[in-house]
């Protein structure tokens, strides 16, 4: 074992900063009022749809929301832990009819989910 950490002490550390700036993320998230925790996690989700969007297309609904709900959990686990699955869905939906907006208001992410040159 010491001649592993001996070997390998740089992966050892770089774990540990991970680690520690991953606490640092968590805690700074955790600070936010609850309105700005939600406001970024439905930033996020956003995100999430439209490349879930990009990525599958149209007519995969079930599998999209499957995608995103897996990403939401291990970006958000403790975020995850504290909502039901009904108002994630929600927050989903509330992002599916921003990407709509954003898509038929703007070539460029129309272009972007579609594929296409915009």
């Amino acid at each position: 074992m010491m001649q592993w950490l001996t070997e390998n002490w740089y992966f050892v550390i770089t774990g540990m900063v991970l680690v520690v700036m991953g606490g640092f993320v968590v805690a700074d998230f955790l600070k936010l009022p609850r309105k700005d925790q939600i406001a970024k996690v439905k930033e996020w989700l956003l995100f999430a749809v439209t490349e879930a969007e990009k990525q599958m297309g149209s007519g995969t609904g079930q599998l999209k929301l499957r995608q995103v709900y897996d990403l939401f959990v291990q970006r958000f686990p403790a975020v995850a832990v504290a909502i039901s699955f009904d108002t994630f869905s929600m927050w989903v939906d509330e992002a599916l009819e921003s990407m709509r907006e954003m898509l038929a208001g703007n070539a460029a992410v129309y272009g972007y989910v579609e594929g296409e040159q915009a």
